[in-house]
């Protein structure tokens, strides 16, 4: 039991950290191809994530000790479970509590929001659902079988033939219980209104912040990673110790490249993921941008390099932009109070004398 949850707490681990790789990727197509993103949908797609890590670790994991392996059995003979329903059936006490039922029943379940998800996230019906099932099962089933691909010198767990058939049965499962959601909730396929303006909320500039504060994390922690390794081949362990090129260089390459794409498009990073701009305003493109720039994370990123206790102004940034976003129009917050540019939806036709749309 322990073992279980710990494997739990590992996709859902696993599923926080793809989440916050491909958590702005996800908004930006989401808007593209629908118009925009409704909290349900963020919601199931989070799902879905967890679910395909969770297959991996449970079925997979743990991993058992080399020193200790004992090398597992093959099924190749097909309905085989059929003779063990019979045999469960055959004994006293309840079928459904019978070891070789719950593993059957099991193994159906388990992929039964496989085929929810094609139909629902995919826009993908019951063939695609079977083969996936099905092709997912062959790969975790020959994975166990060639003891993960040659890392161990034989399987570790049975091969079983009837679990590909049940886990595919399972997917199609799924796919027919997903027909229960409505037609327009299901697919990624694009909306006929997508190129539609929509209104701008502030959930969604909220939005907007929260995909800056991901990119720029990952940008930050992205460009750390890769001076450390730079300095790790180069021999130089006192630099790699004490980590102050990797947080230095971290801290300069997210404002850097805030700059460099405000200054190409008039955005940041979140208002080109939920499709917002600011334009019009008194002042020139070559002046505005770079208001913007500094009005956003980048400007709080660099009060935090300031020594201290200069460096607390960072904070008190951060809490004035937080109350402006909910006190300006649109909450176009800091940056649209210091360029002067409303915040508008990227789909809507330029305002007079600003540069057409990028």
């Amino acid at each position: 039991m322990d073992d279980q949850i710990s494997l739990g707490m590992l996709a859902i681990l696993l599923g926080a950290l793809v989440g916050f790789v491909v958590f702005v990727p996800f908004v930006a197509v989401s808007y593209r191809r629908r118009g925009g993103l409704s909290f349900g949908r963020l919601v199931l797609w989070a799902a879905a994530l967890v679910y395909f890590l969770a297959i991996w670790t449970y079925t997979l994991l743990p991993l058992p000790d080399p020193s200790a392996l004992t090398c597992a059995g093959v099924n190749l003979d097909v309905f085989a479970f059929v003779g063990d329903i019979r045999g469960a059936v055959a004994r006293p006490g309840s079928t459904l509590t019978d070891p070789s039922v719950l593993q059957l029943l099991l193994n159906v379940l388990l992929f039964i929001p496989l085929g929810f998800f094609i139909r629902v996230l995919g826009g993908h019906g019951i063939l695609v659902a079977f083969l996936v099932g099905l092709g997912v099962s062959v790969f975790i089933e020959t994975t166990q079988l060639t003891g993960v691909w040659g890392l161990y010198p034989c399987a570790y767990r049975v091969f079983d033939v009837d679990d590909m058939l049940t886990n595919t049965t399972g997917a199609v499962i799924g796919s027919l219980l997903s027909l229960v959601v409505p037609k327009r909730h299901r697919g990624m396929q694009r909306a006929m209104d997508a190129d539609e303006p929509r209104p701008v909320t502030r959930s969604r500039r909220l939005l907007a912040i929260l995909c800056d504060v991901m990119a720029f994390g990952l940008v930050t922690i992205t460009a750390g990673v890769v001076v450390q390794l730079a300095l790790q081949l180069t021999g130089d362990r006192a630099a790699v110790l004490s980590g102050e090129p990797a947080s230095t260089i971290g801290a300069i390459a997210g404002p850097a490249v805030w700059l460099v794409v405000i200054a190409a498009t008039g955005r940041s990073i979140g208002d080109l993921a939920v499709q917002l701009r600011y334009d019009g305003g008194p002042l020139s493109a070559w002046l505005a941008r770079p208001l913007r720039w500094i009005g956003g994370i980048s400007g709080a990123a660099l009060l935090s390099l300031l020594p201290d206790p200069w460096s607390l102004a960072a904070p008190l940034f951060v809490i004035v932009s937080a109350i402006l976003v909910f006190t300006t129009k649109s909450g176009r917050g800091i940056p649209g109070l210091l360029s002067g540019m409303p915040l508008r939806d990227a789909r809507e036709e330029p305002m007079r004398g600003t540069p057409a749309r990028q």
